[in-house]
């Protein structure tokens, strides 16, 4: 019979692996994924008028285009 141990080799990197792999699962395992939902336009954004003709920005957007081309 033999009265010695049966010793395993356990090296660093086995150590590291085993790390790295119960982080990840605990971290996958606690990450919730909520779906992405758009907020419903009412009737009153549908018809409201988003192009104003005598706005500030139009009336420089047709000033600047105007230019002569050189």
């Amino acid at each position: 019979m033999m009265k010695g141990r049966v010793q395993a080799a356990v090296y660093r990197r086995d150590l590291l692996r085993l790390a790295v792999a119960s982080t990840a699962a605990a971290t996958v395992g606690t990450l919730t994924i909520e779906p992405i939902v758009a907020e419903p336009t009412g009737s009153a954004g549908k018809r409201k008028p988003r192009y104003q003709a005598n706005s500030a920005e139009v009336q420089n957007f047709y000033r600047v285009n105007s230019y002569p081309a050189r």
